[in-house]
């Protein structure tokens, strides 16, 4: 361990020299720059420092693969994308989303069926998903336009009585699939579907396995995000008891092994020596953008038991994603089940909030510098293994997508983000303007640092919990004035002191409900933070 902190300490500080001397030196290597400098600034021989560096570099991870791999066939656009909790799609309006930066709409026709379009009416490229549904047709409200099952348009109002629907007037449609809860889009409009592509999940098949499920709306791209969440170092200091198994005395080295690399992704284990021996998680990513990280343990009786972390990632765009975060088990204790949805999505909530902060900066660094991983993160073998791993795969696929950074290749975006400051209106642009909580029209705030425009508006629970806790909130904050009027009309005393006190328990009640209004909708901060 001190050796580790030495070396994170002594790199850490030749960071910004290294940079001068890359200017100068071209040439040469990461380590054989650093071992340059060092010379220079110590006055000892390169050889000497060169030595000195070797027990420095036996706790990163190597800058070079240890693998040579040849470069991966890979088209982004023939793979599944998951694109929604199928429970969350509303039954009555349609749906805005993305795929990097492909615009989708995603809606259920008359008969119940999923249909997902391109979210551009061919009229005059009004978003469909702005629109509404009316007879199972999705109508662009613009100008009325109406396009049905597989995107053709069956009504244009303006069109003579005479005269046909042209045949340029339809939509381009998408294949979908529901699957063990989750609708997937399939890309490609070239290549058929590939089933054997969809992602399935053994564990969510199991008789009384029990998951709960959330979807997040984050401000960095969604390479940030999944490595962010296949890096379990960062745990017990960023989330420090969030929950409860995240703990910051239990930060330590963790052990890693990798067991499997593919064009499609990597997979392995890791464990925790120090205060797990012997238990091991296992994690496997599954490109484009799925991630799981599962236990297996046996409990008293001897029966086997899983564990569940199930995290889909979807690329919404420069600098923006959307997860889909599932979590399961086979057995829970009995209390999990007096835990209310909304209780547990806000704790989720104020994790991802804790490292918001850190992620948009790195994506924005990321952007910024335009160089590889490799000449940018150290690394460290005991704790970044899957972040490496991560990195190194994009530079086998990353030709096949839009964009990428890999560990040593990058392919920066082509074109600028486009930014929507307003999309539905001016209550939306005056609530834009507020910070983290919204203010006037926050819920319809496209404000990516407001809890409610991330995660509760793709809720159908906390939507719901949320409005019973308004609703609750008034009703006992109007009993509570009623009793204290009838407290002054009251004679007697006895009856003034328990109209008093009944008004005093309708004051506690509507506390209790607007406490629980700030969970679902107020952003975690950090109390060392002076604002």
């Amino acid at each position: 361990m001190a050796l580790l902190r030495f070396s994170s300490v002594c790199l850490l500080s030749f960071h910004k020299s290294l940079e001068c001397s890359s200017a100068r030196l071209p040439s040469m290597s990461r380590r054989e720059l650093v071992i340059e400098r060092t010379s220079r600034r110590s006055g000892r021989c390169r050889a000497a420092v060169a030595a000195e560096d070797v027990g420095r570099e036996e706790v990163l991870v190597p800058a070079e693969a240890e693998v040579e791999e040849d470069v991966a066939e890979y088209d982004w656009r023939e793979e599944w994308y998951p694109l929604y909790l199928t429970e969350q799609v509303p039954n009555d309006a349609p749906l805005g989303l993305s795929v990097f930066d492909k615009q989708l709409v995603l809606f259920r026709d008359g008969d119940g069926v999923l249909r997902c379009f391109e979210d551009r009416c061919p009229h005059r490229l009004a978003k469909l998903s702005e629109g509404q549904l009316v007879d199972g047709r999705l109508e662009c409200l613009y100008h009325g336009w109406q396009f049905a099952g597989e995107g053709r348009c069956v009504k244009i109002p303006q069109l003579p009585e005479s005269a046909k629907i042209p045949r340029a007037a339809c939509v381009r449609s998408y294949e979908v699939r529901d699957s063990q809860g989750v609708v997937w889009v399939w890309m490609s409009d070239k290549t058929p579907p590939v089933n054997l592509k969809l992602p399935w999940f053994e564990h969510y098949d199991r008789p009384g396995f029990q998951a709960i499920s959330s979807v997040h709306e984050l401000p960095y791209d969604h390479s940030i995000l999944l490595e962010n969440l296949m890096d379990p170092a960062h745990v017990p200091i960023s989330h420090d008891r969030t929950d409860w198994s995240a703990r910051r005395e239990e930060a330590q080295p963790l052990e890693f092994e990798v067991t499997e690399r593919t064009a499609r992704g990597f997979a392995g284990r890791w464990g925790r020596p120090r205060t797990r021996p012997g238990q091991w998680s296992f994690l496997r990513f599954q490109a484009p953008c799925v991630l799981s990280n599962d236990v297996e343990q046996i409990d008293k009786k001897g029966e086997k038991q899983y564990l569940s972390a199930l995290f889909l990632c979807r690329p919404t765009g420069q600098g923006k994603s959307m997860l889909i975060a599932r979590f399961g088990a086979s057995a829970r204790p009995g209390f999990f089940k007096l835990i209310p949805d909304w209780f547990i999505h806000q704790n989720q909530c104020s994790v991802f909030e804790q490292d918001m902060g850190f992620l948009s900066s790195q994506n924005e660094v990321l952007v910024k510098e335009r160089r590889p991983t490799r000449d940018l993160y150290l690394n460290l073998r005991s704790s970044d293994t899957w972040v490496a791993e991560y990195r190194k795969w994009m530079d086998r696929a990353g030709h096949g997508m839009p964009y990428h950074f890999g560990h040593a290749t990058i392919s920066p975006p082509k074109e600028p983000a486009v930014v929507e400051q307003a999309p539905v209106g001016v209550v939306a642009g005056m609530s834009a303007t507020f910070p983290a909580k919204g203010g006037v029209g926050e819920r319809h705030a496209p404000n990516p640092a407001n809890r409610y425009y991330r995660h509760v508006v793709h809720c159908k629970q906390c939507r719901n919990d949320l409005k019973a806790f308004r609703g609750w909130n008034k009703a006992l904050l109007a009993a509570a004035a009623a009793a204290v009027g009838a407290a002054i009309l009251a004679a007697g005393l006895r009856a003034k002191a328990l109209l008093l006190a009944a008004a005093a328990l309708f004051v506690a009640g509507s506390f209790a409900c607007s406490a629980a209004i700030d969970l679902i909708t107020t952003n975690f901060i950090r109390s060392h933070r002076k604002l």
